[in-house]
């Protein structure tokens, strides 16, 4: 049975969520059921917990990449002074430059500003010029003129755009089938690359069951962490 989502439990979840996303989210129905989210509490609840995760609920549109020289040579300790080469102050608070340093030279970026182009957007934060042509070929399964991501990146971003986007990166990426196994730490790494804020997907688990699936909320929904 289609599970329903509305866009009053959605601002129950995210109450500070940008106007793009509620605006996306406002008739976000069909998008879910286009994309089989929708077709069972499973798939619901490990969508919105990876979504809300990586948007950290619906406020965030664009990577916060401005950060200070303390905080670069914390996340990057390699790259920056002490234990790395570079020095921090050269790069504190210049998001272009430093994610045309940290995202350069892969992920498909190629050109000299693509790491900054194609820099963490959208309900899933999508991140390198790989994703944002994944999520264009996703989304051209279905949707016969949708945008080029490519060539559009902010196309992410659009209300029209966010939710599908999204939802066909999530399906092509065989998270359906992930969601349906209960696998939260597969699941992360498909969206995030790594296992990063694992701790935080697993709560957001247990809040979005409570929601939509309350006879879950206290199950092992969110811990089929394989290592």
């Amino acid at each position: 049975m289609t599970v329903q989502v509305s866009p009053e439990q959605i601002a129950q979840l995210a109450p500070r969520m940008q106007p793009r996303y509620r605006a996306g989210f406002a008739h976000g129905q069909a998008v879910l059921d286009s994309w089989g989210i929708s077709a069972n509490p499973r798939r619901v609840v490990q969508f919105f917990a990876q979504v809300l995760h990586e948007s950290l609920a619906l406020t965030l549109e664009y990577e916060n990449l401005d950060y200070g020289a303390a905080r670069l040579a914390a996340v990057w300790p390699l790259r920056f002074r002490p234990l790395g080469r570079l020095d921090p102050a050269s790069y504190a608070h210049d998001p272009r430059q430093l994610a045309n340093l940290v995202y350069g030279k892969r992920m498909g970026n190629v050109a000299a500003d693509d790491g900054y182009t194609y820099r963490g957007r959208g309900l899933l934060q999508l991140t390198g010029k790989d994703s944002y042509a994944r999520a264009t070929r996703a989304l051209a399964t279905r949707v016969a003129k949708g945008p080029d991501f490519v060539a559009h990146p902010d196309a992410v971003l659009d209300p029209a755009w966010c939710l599908p986007a999204a939802a066909a990166v999530w399906e092509d990426m065989g998270c359906n089938e992930l969601a349906d196994q209960d696998d939260l730490t597969e699941l992360t790494r498909r969206i995030n690359g790594a296992e990063n804020g694992l701790a935080d997907r697993d709560a957001w688990c247990r809040t979005a069951a409570a929601l939509w699936c309350p006879e879950l909320a206290g199950a092992a929904l969110a811990r089929g962490q394989r290592g």
